[in-house]
């Protein structure tokens, strides 16, 4: 129908995942905005307050997730289809989403339009062989599409400039014909909330580096090198020992607890007191994963709830619990705290 209404509207269903062992259909939440973050991996961005009156009527997205869409025939050809320069998979489903937008089209999600999709544990194709194809993918369509904003790409992919992208002639001169509109337009009318979450220059963190418990000081708290949903818990301070240990971590501006130099976040699912501290990979959402650091009280807040960061030194154990001022093991000494950006806590950063 939307397509029937306007021939340059790209359609794309909700993709419900079948479980590649048991064939079991899941059903998606109630949907989201596509997007991508500044490496460009695939990102979602949540639904806006107009989408949310109206569940079942078709939304504007950014970009597609790719493979799974409607176009008329006359648009798609119109855009010149793919870029032919493209090999093999990577890419494509941002230079076609670019374009539509950029191009005088637009880019919808229809919530009554569901496709099940298998998602393998492995790849059953070989290697290719072609090198950094997917790299090469990218860099054609930041140097065609994405004008200034490219640098952002680069400035965390910078091998990316050392890549031969190709002949691109082509499509400059359709994006010239087609008098397409700059990416900065994109940005700021159609991804104008991308940046909040996924911002081109990143903020610091909050504070880094270890975090001593103050009722027993010569413990810290230590990932252990421990993978997803496994239980971190608190050892001897390596700083002051010769042992081995992961006690390095970062409060970043998404306002989660990150091990250094991992995408593994302190999280805590469980809503009883005394839950135990887990691992499991950053989202950037906060929910589960939502700490602040009192300085006054020398506090790690998880969540809105006033539960503490605490620990068993006996145990060896970490965990939440209720807040209180007479606790001795709640307080935490953070290693190195930008007081200037605690302070100014609400204006960075994920709201």
């Amino acid at each position: 129908e939307p397509i029937a209404q306007d021939y340059k509207t790209c359609v794309c269903p909700f993709i419900d995942v079948i479980q590649y062992e048991t064939f079991q259909y899941r059903s998606q939440d109630e949907g989201a905005r596509g997007a991508f973050d500044w490496e460009f991996f695939y990102k979602r961005l949540p639904l806006l307050p107009d989408d949310l009156k109206h569940p079942t009527e078709p939304f504007r997205s950014p970009v597609m997730a790719g493979g799974l869409f409607a176009i008329s025939r006359k648009f798609f050809w119109e855009l010149g289809g793919y870029d032919e320069g493209l090999d093999i998979w990577g890419g494509e489903q941002y230079e076609l989403s670019f374009k539509i937008w950029q191009c005088g089209g637009q880019l919808v999600d229809a919530p009554c339009s569901r496709v099940g999709h298998i998602y393998r544990k492995f790849s059953p194709f070989p290697n290719p062989g072609k090198g950094d194809f997917v790299g090469r993918n990218y860099r054609r369509v930041a140097e065609v599409w994405m004008d200034e904003y490219a640098q952002y790409l680069y400035k965390r992919r910078p091998h990316y400039k050392l890549i031969d992208a190709g002949d691109l002639s082509e499509q400059k001169a359709l994006r010239k014909r087609l008098k397409c509109k700059p990416f900065k337009w994109f940005m700021e009318k159609i991804a104008f909330d991308l940046p909040l979450k996924y911002p081109p220059v990143e903020p610091g963190d909050f504070g880094v580096g270890e975090i001593r418990n103050l009722g027993a000081p010569e413990l810290c708290v230590d990932a252990q090198h421990k993978g997803r949903d496994q239980i971190v818990g608190i050892a001897e301070c390596v700083s002051d020992t010769k042992k081995m240990g992961e006690q390095n971590f970062s409060l970043t501006w998404h306002k989660d607890i990150r091990v250094k130099g991992k995408s593994l976040c302190l999280d805590v699912s469980d809503p009883n007191d005394k839950a135990d501290v887990v691992l499991f990979p950053c989202h950037g959402m906060k929910g589960n994963q939502y700490w602040k650091y009192d300085v006054e009280k020398q506090w790690f807040i998880h969540g809105g709830n006033l539960r503490c960061l605490d620990c068993d030194p006996g145990q060896r154990r970490l965990y939440v619990r209720s807040c209180d001022l007479n606790s001795k093991t709640q307080k935490w000494r953070f290693e190195n705290v930008n007081l200037t950006m605690i302070y100014n806590w609400e204006n960075i950063g994920v709201a």
